[in-house]
């Protein structure tokens, strides 16, 4: 399997853990005011993290050179800029407005990258 594939399945894992995590928290505390970071973290560092994987992995050509790898430390440090961010934000400290921005943004640089990557001629 491509190293990128492994890397984006072993971020998808620990950020599926920790969105569980954040589950059971807000479960237990009866406080779901943290449900849009709960739920940004699923789908994108769980459910996006890991389809990014199975795509290198099903076309190990495509995973060659450095985009692949460009596009996982950009996709991935936008997600963990962005989700503790909306965590604080949903919690109610707006001082966090602009980093959720920040990080999304950076995870729309990742979402663009492997677009460029799947679109792209080369083998």
């Amino acid at each position: 399997m491509p190293r990128v594939s492994q890397l984006f399945f072993k971020t998808a894992t620990v950020f599926f853990l920790v969105g569980i995590i954040l589950g059971l928290q807000m479960g237990i505390s009866g406080n779901h005011a943290a449900f849009p970071a709960h739920a940004h973290l699923n789908l994108l560092g769980w459910v996006s993290s890991a389809i990014f994987g199975i795509y290198y992995a099903l076309n190990p050509v495509r995973a060659r050179g450095r985009l692949p790898m460009i596009q996982f430390a950009v996709f991935t440090a936008g997600v963990v800029i962005m989700i503790p961010a909306l965590y604080f934000l949903s919690l109610g400290n707006t001082n966090m407005e602009p980093l959720v921005g920040i990080g999304s943004f950076i995870v729309l640089a990742g979402v663009l990258l492997f677009t460029a990557v799947v679109f792209s001629t080369e083998a």
